[in-house]
């Protein structure tokens, strides 16, 4: 298992995951439906995470053999799933607007299924502002899958 802390700066309430440095941003990213209701737009070799922070973004990601099994998520706010296509065998997270390299894994080429931890986004209270209150925090899983399709686990209700 390879499993690793980031923390980053990004702005616009995002951050992309690519095997493709980020030569993969098309006009369908920004709708309600990718950032508001589920969080997550899919690309075939990247995904956009929305946050609900703009500014510092902690978090974790970890490759799994297989998906967990949580049949309870009330540990977190929201939980997204998606598919990506690894060809390259390097997964980047890189910030946004700048496309920044944060972090990068080696992983075998493939299709991975990604799922998305959300956690602490009530503590944000200032969305287009960063502030050093904002404590919201990513876990990021991915395992071999040839599923590509988007999936709300569980749904963030802002407040």
């Amino acid at each position: 298992m390879n499993k690793k802390h980031f923390i980053f700066y990004t702005e616009y309430n995002q951050f992309y995951i690519s095997s493709d440095k980020g030569k993969f941003l098309s006009s369908e990213i920004l709708t309600d439906e990718t950032s508001y209701t589920s969080r997550l737009s899919l690309e075939n070799n990247a995904l956009v995470v929305f946050t609900q922070s703009y500014g510092n973004i902690e978090g974790e990601i970890e490759v799994l053999p297989k998906p967990n099994i949580i049949g309870d998520y009330s540990n977190y706010d929201h939980v997204v799933e998606g598919g990506i296509n690894v060809q390259s065998g390097e997964l980047q997270i890189l910030n946004c607007p700048d496309n920044n390299l944060e972090l990068s894994l080696k992983i075998d080429p493939g299709t991975y299924r990604v799922r998305i931890y959300s956690s602490n986004l009530d503590s944000v209270k200032e969305t287009d502002l960063t502030n050093d209150t904002d404590d919201d925090y990513y876990r990021i899983e991915l395992w071999k899958s040839d599923d590509m399709e988007r999936k709300v686990l569980k749904q963030y209700e802002y407040k």
